[in-house]
């Protein structure tokens, strides 16, 4: 089989590691068939699409709607590198999905608006597909609303005529999106549980997604409802695109 790629933003080795560990386990792939590559630490690489499976994205702390005068030198160069990938992944309506961080770059690539209109707390939301995200195969076996874990600053307020809505939650219109047939990014975390939200709660608890005195909250928010769905999407993503 040829491999997968995770693409990772996160400097912080913890929660990277358990990311890589997350993806991997909800897909069902191997070490080897999975490569992750931090794009924190240095320059994206050039990849042959005729060599892979597809490629997945995972989150992090960078937000597209950032003032550029307040993003750092590695945010600039990394969402230059997502944009001449995606420029290819589109074009050859290449396997990809993006979770999370997904939303910003697919959703800048393809012109969205992207704002804090639909941000949303850390917490776990309802999530309802639409007719197409029903008929979706990545969305093969979900129930209708299913409960996700988000937590994100930004959103998109409105999808380009490119983009077919798959899935909503009532705090955040767009959860789901696909562009083509192929290029696809969600706002919630597919590759989330319980035990990988806390890390990250913890792990980004300076970062403004909370008040300094809301750690309990926040804590009991993510287990508010069990996830039990959301990783089925990164199996289904697999078991279409490997080749």
């Amino acid at each position: 089989m040829k491999p997968f790629v995770l693409l990772s933003t996160r400097a912080e080795d913890g929660p990277a590691d358990e990311e890589y560990a997350l993806f991997l386990r909800f897909s069902g792939l191997a070490e080897r068939d999975l490569i992750r590559v931090r794009l924190e630490s240095g320059p994206m690489p050039h990849f042959d699409l005729d060599a892979l499976s597809g490629i997945m994205v995972g989150g992090g702390p960078f937000n597209a709607s950032d003032p550029a005068e307040k993003k750092s030198a590695i945010q600039h160069r990394v969402e230059g590198e997502f944009a001449t990938l995606l420029d290819d992944v589109v074009a050859r309506d290449f396997p990809f999905l993006g979770a999370c961080y997904g939303v910003g770059t697919l959703g800048v690539h393809q012109r969205a608006t992207i704002d804090r209109t639909y941000s949303e707390p850390i917490s776990v939301v309802p999530v309802t597909l639409t007719d197409p995200g029903r008929r979706d195969p990545l969305l093969d076996g979900m129930p209708d609303t299913f409960e996700a874990f988000v937590g994100h600053k930004e959103a998109i307020s409105s999808l380009p005529p490119s983009a077919m809505l798959l899935a909503s939650s009532p705090s955040c219109p767009v959860q789901m999106f696909r562009v083509r047939e192929n290029v696809y990014a969600t706002q919630f975390h597919p590759e989330l549980d319980v035990d990988g939200i806390t890390t990250r709660i913890h792990a980004y608890s300076g970062y403004g997604y909370f008040a300094p005195d809301e750690l309990d909250l926040t804590l009991a928010a993510v287990r508010r409802a069990p996830v039990a769905h959301t990783g089925r999407i990164l199996e289904n993503f697999v078991a279409r695109y490997a080749r």
